[in-house]
């Protein structure tokens, strides 16, 4: 049994931006936090580039527990139990090229070994070098991998027993990591989650949403959120809105420049009931979004893309208990046969889209109370149930004790 100083549940992310369209980061820090909303002592460890290199306080004590400031709560919308440890990373850490001026090696050679070592119990990240430190130190790791593996993994590594598991979103992800030399009982694939205040009704919210984005007398309101890529679907959602000039949609995610692009090509067509959002803050506010919407759009078109995707807001639509229009794609083809509230149609084709949302009104008039069907089996897939599901994984002696 570990002793409550050596039974952190370490969360390794490397760098965060606090910027638009970092689908990985958000990731890492949901699940820090879900991990942290179960009860465990979760922590999540990035590097903080910012720190200053005169303090050499650093140097000897950089793991400080802290709570995360204001910006951060809005921009990845946690609760109040998580702890985040910023890693000391000042000039001329990343600044001048060398392999001990790299934030990696800092990371991996200094900071685990020697001051992280000590409190962690289980470590879990996307970093793999940080996975090959943690087990060199004989510190259990959990690997998420969510692209496909193209170099062979290091046998001793993969076979040590302080390798748990590798975590990809993907059937085709998870074949590509074994064939790369990964145990195939050390490899599974689990479905991204949704925060937990996605089940919370906001319904003067989101008439409030209505009421702004409602324009020209329409009464139809279908939202899209997420990245701004083509293979996402956003062009092809421009030219469904070109098609349906009576229903309005609206779009959230992006970055800064994307938007600027996507809004140009709307109007150069002069297409004028589609409103881009930008990227919505603080993050909570999607949730009164998702529930104002009559529709709520997934137009992800088929492809390489397709074949690994694991979008979160598939999730989070879901837990909204608005009705969905979506493309058939390879990870999402088991939910057609689920209690989900939505329409499908073959991706690639707008018309198809048309369709598929017109049939999508017809069928699913919009509920202020949200599909109870959808809400209902959405719960499986939380950021919580999803860390209970990887834990499973993990050998029960090398488990992080849950201490609230």
């Amino acid at each position: 049994m570990s002793s409550n100083n050596q039974n952190k549940y370490l969360f390794y992310t490397g760098q965060l931006s606090l910027k638009p369209d970092t689908a990985h980061e958000i990731h890492d820090v949901l699940c820090a936090n879900a991990a942290a909303n179960l009860g465990y002592s979760s922590v999540l460890a990035y590097h903080d580039k910012n720190a200053n290199p005169l303090n050499l306080s650093w140097l000897f004590n950089p793991f400080k527990l802290q709570k995360p400031d204001a910006k951060f709560v809005d921009f990845y919308n946690t609760q109040e139990h998580l702890r985040v440890a910023p890693l000391p990373m000042p000039y001329p850490i990343d600044r001048v090229p060398g392999r001990l001026t790299n934030s990696s090696t800092i990371a991996t050679k200094y900071y685990l070994p020697f001051h992280l070592r000590r409190h962690t119990k289980l470590v879990h990240t996307r970093d793999w070098n940080f996975v090959k430190a943690s087990v060199k130190n004989q510190i259990p790791a959990i690997f998420e991998k969510h692209h496909f593996q193209t170099i062979p993994f290091e046998p001793e590594i993969v076979n040590s027993p302080y390798f748990q598991i590798a975590i990809t979103q993907s059937e085709p992800v998870r074949q590509s990591l074994i064939e790369q030399g990964m145990p195939p009982e050390k490899v599974a694939w689990v479905y991204n989650g949704f925060e937990q205040s996605f089940l919370e009704r906001q319904p003067e919210q989101a008439q409030k949403w209505r009421q702004e984005l409602l324009q020209d007398g329409r009464q139809i309101l279908v939202v899209y959120s997420g990245a701004l890529y083509k293979f996402k679907g956003i062009d092809l959602l421009i030219e469904v809105a070109e098609q349906m000039p009576h229903i309005q949609f609206a779009v959230t995610g992006g970055k800064d420049a994307q938007v600027e692009t996507y809004k140009q090509i709307a109007s150069s067509k002069n297409i004028s009931n589609i409103t881009f959002l930008g990227w919505v803050m603080p993050r909570k506010r999607l949730v009164s979004l998702f529930q104002g919407a009559d529709l709520l759009a997934h137009p992800h078109l088929s492809g390489k893309e397709a074949d690994f995707t694991n979008p979160v807001k598939f999730f989070q639509y879901m837990a909204s208990g608005t009705s969905i229009v979506t493309t058939e794609i390879p990870p999402l083809m088991s939910f057609k046969e689920s209690p989900l509230i939505a329409s499908w149609c073959e991706p690639n084709n707008p018309q198809k889209f048309v369709a598929a949302v017109q049939q999508a009104l017809n069928k699913y008039p919009r509920k202020v109370e949200g599909y109870i069907d959808s809400i209902n089996y959405a719960r499986q897939f939380s950021w919580e149930s999803r860390i209970l599901n990887i834990l499973n994984y993990v050998s029960e002696s090398m488990r992080p004790q849950v201490i609230n």
